[in-house]
């Protein structure tokens, strides 16, 4: 599932830093993103998290949840992930050039 959360008082780096350790702190999470400009927090799990469940994990932080989407993700963006991820991950297994 593909969630994105709206979230009101990230303000800095540091307060992306710490929603994401909240996250992670409750979900198994394949891809983990926030954003204070946006005001945006958005993850990948295998299960569907519930709006209050949400809410409980982030607003005692101080931070608070606006409003979360919550979408399954299509089986394109899964073969898209795992490709771009694959390569992501094992670039150099690839490179003619030897590192230095």
């Amino acid at each position: 599932y593909k969630v994105l959360l709206k979230i009101d008082g990230m303000s800095c780096s540091m307060c992306e830093a710490h929603m994401n350790d909240t996250i992670r702190s409750r979900y198994s999470v394949n891809k983990l993103k926030s954003s204070f400009k946006k005001g945006t927090t958005e993850f990948l799990v295998q299960e569907a998290p519930s709006e209050e469940d949400l809410r409980a994990l982030i607003d005692p932080t101080g931070y608070r949840l606006i409003s979360c989407t919550v979408e399954k993700e299509s089986s394109e963006e899964k073969t898209h992930a795992s490709f771009f991820g694959f390569l992501k991950g094992n670039y150099r297994a690839f490179t003619p050039f030897p590192e230095m």
